[in-house]
């Protein structure tokens, strides 16, 4: 697994414990709330990355939101997963914010983290979510 894909499933992992626990950013980013023998096995790389987004999508977490909720038809935002939810925070302040990264990057990136930590369905629903953020933003 890459640098960034750990990257990645660390700073959704820090997202969702934020939203469950309310963490501020600092002991988010300390990763605290994991293992100390898991995060040995991360690299120094990974973690900054991870902080990375993490600071960038807490920061941008009003603008996150909003372009979800956007996106969400007959859905109601406080009633996603919370495990979707991290997911698309992650994947949406990327695909806003992050412009070197390309866009379908980001979306294969979510649906891969949605495949092994979502529900059977999550892939499916983060993928045409991401995909119509995708969409607006380009047009």
């Amino acid at each position: 697994m890459g640098i960034r894909r750990k990257g990645r499933i660390l700073a959704f992992q820090a997202l969702y414990a934020h939203e469950l626990s309310g963490m501020g950013l600092a002991e988010l980013q300390n990763f605290s709330w994991l293992d100390p023998e898991d995060l040995e096995r991360i690299r120094e790389e990974s973690r900054d990355f991870a902080r990375l987004l993490v600071a960038g999508t807490l920061e941008k977490l009003a603008d996150v939101d909003g372009t979800i909720v956007r996106q969400l038809e007959h859905w109601d935002f406080s009633r996603l997963n919370k495990v979707d939810l991290a997911i698309l925070r992650l994947s949406t302040y990327c695909l806003l914010f992050q412009q070197d990264i390309p866009s379908s990057v980001t979306i294969d990136e979510a649906v891969d983290i949605a495949k092994e930590f979502g529900t059977d369905d999550s892939y499916r629903f983060i993928n045409g979510v991401l995909d119509g953020i995708r969409k607006q933003r380009e047009s």
